[in-house]
């Protein structure tokens, strides 16, 4: 085993699953060198890493939540301990074909329940929250430059914290207001083709426009559309090679089964359909999952899950080396929980985000780590990316 990997690798099996609509994700994209992709895919509202990936081989489980067992009764193992949940149908077949990452047990340095100061810390890569203005995402642009300072653009109504900081950038939002006219918009072009700032953003805004084939961007709200836009911008010499996309709806305080169902279809759907619409470029993806915490072990009065600690991320990609669950398996006996309610946290998610991308672009993991997320006493994990 790779010795950046000094935890128990657990490998798993074959897969089955399903998928569905979505509701408005935010996305963000930069313009870096080289043809190797990149895709972080942010998930607000703590997604709930036990549900994605159930450890059903673990005896304690049944006793934790004996409601969701028949969830997971004809769903896909993952080996002897796990069991994906059975909407993850594109996942599933990837991770069939080799092309799925999980890694169990992960969590920030962070150890509280905010929601707002967990993202931030996610999102800005500090090793406390609300001391930074900057992000990970555009720290990594600007590790990634040799050619100037890299383009960047969020289709967003504000710029996600993770690509905010020294590298350009723009936002490009949907709006649901009337198409402007064709002569308006030939008269905006004159009276920009003037100036050498606005006509440059003028132009760039067309060109990304054009690229996504959808002039209005109202597809935002379907989750196949949404993960054909993101590859449309994405393909090609000209495409974006890093992009952000956010997606809400995992704070399942009630009804845990169904509730978590929903966005995990989404999500699933909107993977499914970005891999499919990448083409030949999906061979140097790779695809980084991650929330800002995981729930508590037990379900709650009203069959859910309140804000805990460790979750699971999941990388996916051509670019992966994949068929494999990774992490520490800590066990969820009572005196195994972080604080006695939650999934204790065994391996750095900032290592695994760090790790990934120094491999998939070919930078130095110890400069990757110390400048994506200072202040950190783990190092990058190793052995994510295919040679």
């Amino acid at each position: 085993m790779n010795k950046s990997l000094n935890r128990r690798a657990m490998l798993a099996g074959s897969l089955v699953l399903g998928a569905s609509g979505l509701t408005a994700p935010r996305m963000a994209f930069a313009q870096a060198s080289g043809h190797k992709s990149l895709l972080f895919v942010l998930l607000r509202g703590a997604m709930d890493g036990m549900a994605m990936l159930a450890p059903t081989g673990d005896p304690s489980f049944a006793a934790l939540r004996s409601a969701a067992l028949p969830d997971y009764e004809g769903a896909a193992k993952l080996g002897d301990m796990f069991s994906l949940h059975p909407a993850f149908a594109e996942v599933g077949a990837a991770y069939a074909s080799g092309e799925v990452l999980f890694v169990h047990a992960t969590a920030t340095s962070y150890r509280d329940r905010s929601h707002f100061d967990g993202q931030d810390l996610l999102e800005s890569g500090a090793a406390q929250a609300n001391t930074r203005r900057d992000g990970w995402l555009n720290r990594l642009v600007a590790l990634m430059a040799q050619d100037g300072p890299p383009r960047a653009l969020a289709i967003a109504p504000t710029m996600p914290l993770a690509l905010r900081g020294s590298a350009p950038a723009s936002s490009y939002a949907p709006s649901a207001l009337p198409d402007a006219s064709a002569d308006f918009m030939d008269r905006v072009a004159q009276l920009y083709s003037e100036d050498e700032q606005l006509g440059a953003l003028y132009a760039k805004a067309l060109a990304t426009r054009a690229m996504a084939a959808d002039d209005t961007l109202r597809n935002l709200r379907d989750a196949q559309k949404a993960g054909e836009l993101a590859a449309s911008l994405m393909r090609g010499d000209d495409g974006a090679r890093i992009a952000m996309i956010e997606l809400g709806g995992w704070d399942t305080h009630a009804n845990q089964r169904g509730a978590f169902a929903r966005p995990a279809r989404n999500l699933d759907t909107l993977l499914g359909a970005y891999a499919k619409s990448m083409g030949p470029a999906w061979n140097n993806t790779l695809v980084l999952v991650a929330t800002e915490f995981g729930r508590t072990a037990r379900y709650n009065g009203t069959g859910g899950t309140d804000h805990g600690t460790a979750s699971a991320a999941l990388l996916m990609g051509g670019a992966v080396r994949g068929k494999r669950v990774l992490g520490d398996w800590p066990g969820l006996a009572d005196s195994n929980l972080y604080q006695g309610r939650d999934l204790m946290p065994t391996t750095s998610l900032e290592s695994v985000l760090a790790g990934a991308v120094a491999e998939h672009f070919g930078l130095d993991p110890a400069r990757a780590m110390a400048d994506l997320f200072p202040g950190r006493s783990a190092t990058s994990l190793t052995g994510l990316i295919r040679a």
